[in-house]
């Protein structure tokens, strides 16, 4: 405020008790200003409406309707390829007793002589009030968990797996989710701003296993006798094997390469075939297992190599896979332990 204004004020003032006095005013003064305390001073707005010379109750009427109203119309809230609807009455709450308390606050404020001197000059207090409004963030956040329900999806991941006999390569899938936090945040300034169309922020959520991350696998198709190895969905490289004989089925299921044996020692089982068998054979030219053994989780099965090549093509073996010497060296140093391995028919 100038020094100019101040003086003018002052003598403005100074002037309103003058003729107080004069008037032998002061009961004159009183009434005047007992009815107009109650009355809100001209130049005291609310979102840009004067609310001067209006009672408390009408008041709070005008910020209800210029302040609050405005921000209660249907919201529609798009995730993605969802939508919902909120009632933003749910979660904004507006002080609008503070607002009216705000509006009067020129009178409290200000002796008799000055409401008296705004009075005879018609000046103007230019007070904006600003109702203060929050959104109730916990329940603004419950709504957006539950749009959530709705809006994510869980990516799939690709598989190899064993159904009805045959194996099956499932595809990868993209999921996607809603971004929960930012969401609440992007809401309630919305609802703020009055704001009636919201965009939420939905992210794409990859697969933890794409189809160029399913690695190295094994298929055994007995009637075929062969063996394939898959690199990802590709087929790589496809050997002639031998399978086990009539009594001694090379088992059918899914399997996992549990141990790679080097130059390994033949072990007897014990079974009848065996009887006549030393207990062990240790790594050479007799060895049954050839130079290289991998063996399966499956219970006395194994991949390995063989002397014995007229067996290859055929269902000679007591339920192991046999190989081509060079083709189980290769195989060997190709795959891993945990390697899939899925024995079927055809």
């Amino acid at each position: 405020m100038s020094a100019k204004t101040i003086l003018l004020r002052t003598v403005g003032v100074f002037a309103a008790c003058v003729m107080l006095a004069a008037s032998g005013g002061l009961a004159w003064a009183a009434a005047g200003d007992y009815s107009s305390r109650d009355l809100v001073p001209v130049g005291v707005k609310v979102a840009g409406v004067d609310l001067g010379g209006l009672s408390p109750t009408e008041v709070r009427e005008a910020v209800e309707r210029t302040v609050v109203e405005p921000l209660l119309a249907s919201t529609s809230v798009r995730a993605g390829d969802s939508v919902f609807e909120i009632d933003p009455s749910d979660f904004l709450h507006a002080d609008v007793d503070q607002a009216v308390s705000d509006a009067f606050e020129p009178n409290r404020t200000s002796t008799i002589a000055e409401r008296v001197y705004r009075q005879l000059l018609e000046e103007s207090v230019n007070v904006e009030v600003e109702p203060l409004v929050v959104v109730n963030a916990d329940a603004l956040a419950k709504r957006v968990a539950g749009m959530a329900v709705a809006v994510d999806l869980a990516a799939v991941d690709a598989t190899v797996t064993l159904e009805a006999g045959s194996v099956v390569i499932g595809p990868s899938s993209e999921g996607r989710s809603l971004d929960q936090t930012a969401s609440v945040g992007i809401i309630a300034e919305a609802l703020l701003s009055g704001e009636t169309a919201i965009e939420l922020p939905v992210h794409p959520v990859a697969p933890e296993v794409a189809e160029e991350d399913l690695g190295r696998w094994i298929v055994v198709r007995r009637a075929s006798r062969t063996l394939e190895l898959w690199e990802d969905t590709r087929l790589d490289r496809t050997y002639r094997v031998a399978v086990g004989a009539q009594g001694y089925a090379t088992p059918r299921g899914e399997w996992r390469i549990a141990l790679k044996r080097y130059l390994p020692t033949w072990g007897n089982p014990g079974s009848a075939w065996a009887a006549d068998m030393p207990k062990t054979i240790p790594p050479g030219p007799n060895n049954p297992l050839g130079t290289r053994a991998l063996n399966l989780d499956a219970p006395g099965i194994r991949i390995h190599g063989t002397s014995n090549i007229n067996s290859i093509g055929t269902a000679a073996s007591h339920g192991c896979v046999r190989m081509l010497q060079a083709n189980i060296e290769e195989l060997y140093d190709l795959v891993e332990v945990g390697t899939p391995v899925f024995v079927v028919e055809r």
